[in-house]
């Protein structure tokens, strides 16, 4: 059934009217971790103008008394006092709220209870219905898995509290994290629409991660051959059947959905590019004074730790995101920055920073003095926080080597390794408010099914360079003409081959915009800010409109 046959077979009839509960279910639900929080958090706003209180975000309750999530606000009355009332088995707990963020959308907290005893169970009847093997799990299977079924319950256990006819709920669930969720629900309540929407293959992402090429051998790629290879087979089996027995299969852009044909032999029925929700960025007078403070923060911290003085003109740089050494591109940024430094003339210098969590142990006790102190010169290396593995974190490594090397003279890189979120202990500044002080962004992910980080960076008014073969990158040079000067953002060609001319391509954008004047930049920072306005998610979520619709028709016609 083609796009415009299923438009025409639900009719221009509002989806509200047809849908009395929308739930959608993530393990990044007020627990911020990854991308998909990113997604889900800006889109809430726009979805809940649509949906109203019809609309609930269900998430895993791992919080406590003494470490509260600092996105959730309880409010017991919801779903009339369902948190008390809902009668739910083994053991299955759940707090009702608002999530802290632009539109303040219902939100279930889920705490699995004694679910995990009865997966034996459940993975048996997944296996009969639908051929999922999850004899071959280990890791964060079980506990996924567990609070995914307990999410499907709690949906259903939910509809009935409510009076709500299944038919006229729609379940949503993100990533293969979830599929046993939408699995359990198709089997115990059929009659319920489901959605699924994988952000990243399981099995693409392991062929990254494990060092595999994967562009130039992508066609010769078999999915379960590859699970097999890489001990992947109970998550890719998973999500494989989670995708083939949804009412609608999503994912987030063209390069996931290729993935998706090839490694998991499901097409997706829609791409939902991912959006931005424009209350996240301050408007001009707040914004001004946040690029002030941060870049006068973060200047002085690097005067600490080198024991110079940088002029409120010094060209910053910075790239975040997952500790992903080679699928986020972290080789390819320091090798670039060496480049840059190779390329850069005497009297100019720059500050490249890592914006990266890794493993932490403490703040740096010497610059934590000096920066409570307001005064000092601590001669520091490039890390901000002691690591507890300095030794093998690959980051570090690859600075140390470049060092030896003899580079990194006018470039001094400074590695923050920790999430900024305002107590770090050093910064002290969380990440959006940090993000106007750079003047430019890198972004050269080897494997990024969107790319949220350079998104984030031009809606802040950043210019960013990324590459076509995350999804962003796609999306721009399908939307605008690329270029800094153009729309704010530089996309280079990624294969598995041209590492080298990458680095230099990214190295020559840099350096070019490094010695524009004050004029140009200005202008690249207006058209950053005018290329994000196109991701604001009152138009992107037409996409995820049509999914709602293909669901709805597809489910109608069982």
């Amino acid at each position: 059934m083609t796009s415009q046959s299923i438009k025409d077979a639900v009719g221009a009839s509002d989806m509200t009217k047809q849908v009395d509960l929308l739930v959608e279910t993530s393990w990044e639900v007020c627990n911020k971790v990854g991308g998909i929080y990113a997604v889900l958090s800006t889109k809430a706003r726009v979805l809940n103008e649509e949906f109203a209180d019809k609309l609930a975000f269900i998430g895993p309750d791992i919080w406590t008394v003494d470490n509260p999530s600092p996105y959730f606000k309880e409010r017991k009355t919801l779903f009339k006092s369902a948190s008390s009332r809902l009668e739910l088995p083994w053991g299955i707990t759940i707090r009702t709220g608002r999530w802290a963020i632009p539109g303040s959308p219902q939100v279930i907290l889920v705490n699995p209870g004694d679910t995990a005893s009865h997966l034996l169970e459940i993975y048996g009847e997944m296996w009969e219905r639908y051929g999922v093997d999850s004899l071959h799990s280990y890791g964060d299977y079980d506990e996924s898995c567990a609070f995914a079924v307990a999410s499907a319950i709690v949906t259903m256990r939910l509809a009935e509290f409510l009076k709500i006819e299944p038919s006229r709920v729609m379940a949503h669930f993100n990533e293969w994290t979830t599929g046993m969720g939408l699995l359990y629900l198709k089997a115990h309540s059929p009659k319920t629409a489901t959605l699924f929407t994988t952000h990243a293959t399981s099995i693409g992402r392991s062929i990254c991660g494990n060092g595999k090429p994967l562009y130039g051998e992508f066609h010769h790629y078999d999915g379960d051959q590859m699970a097999r290879e890489l001990n992947m087979e109970s998550k890719h089996s998973l999500e494989k059947q989670a995708a083939f027995n949804a009412d609608c299969f999503t994912t987030v852009s063209k390069v996931t959905a290729a993935e998706c044909a090839q490694l998991l032999r499901r097409p997706v029925d829609v791409v939902t590019p991912n959006g931005f929700e424009p209350d996240f960025v301050p408007k001009t007078v707040k914004y001004n004074r946040l690029r002030k403070e941060g870049r006068a923060r973060l200047l002085r911290m690097a005067g600490l730790m080198t024991g110079k003085d940088y002029s409120e003109a010094t060209f910053m740089i910075a790239t975040s995101g997952r500790h992903e050494y080679r699928n986020k591109g972290l080789d390819l940024f320091l090798d670039t920055i060496a480049e840059i430094d190779r390329r850069l003339p005497a009297d100019k210098e720059a500050i490249a920073f890592i914006l990266v969590p890794g493993w932490v142990d403490r703040p740096s006790p010497s610059l934590k003095a000096a920066v409570e102190n307001g005064s000092g010169i601590v001669e520091t290396d490039y890390l901000t926080h002691r690591l507890h593995n300095e030794d093998s974190d690959e980051v570090c490594v690859r600075i140390r080597q470049l060092k030896d090397e003899g580079v990194l003279r006018n470039v001094k890189v400074i590695y923050v390794p920790c999430y900024l979120d305002g107590n770090d202990g050093i910064v002290g500044i969380s990440y959006y408010d940090i993000l106007p002080a750079f003047d430019l962004t890198l972004f050269p992910s080897y494997y990024e099914p969107w790319g949220y980080t350079p998104l984030e960076s031009v809606a802040f008014g950043v210019p960013t360079v990324t590459d076509n073969k995350a999804g962003f990158g796609q999306w721009i040079l399908d939307t605008f003409t690329d270029g800094i000067d153009n729309c704010g953002v530089c996309v280079v060609d990624r294969d598995d081959s041209n590492y080298l001319a990458a680095r230099d391509e990214i190295a020559s954008a840099a350096v070019a915009y490094m010695s524009e004047d004050q004029t140009a930049r200005l202008h690249a920072r207006s058209m950053a800010f005018f290329t994000s306005a196109k991701t604001d998610w009152k138009y992107i979520i037409t996409h995820y409109d049509e999914a709602f619709r293909i669901a709805l028709s597809r489910h109608s016609g069982k």
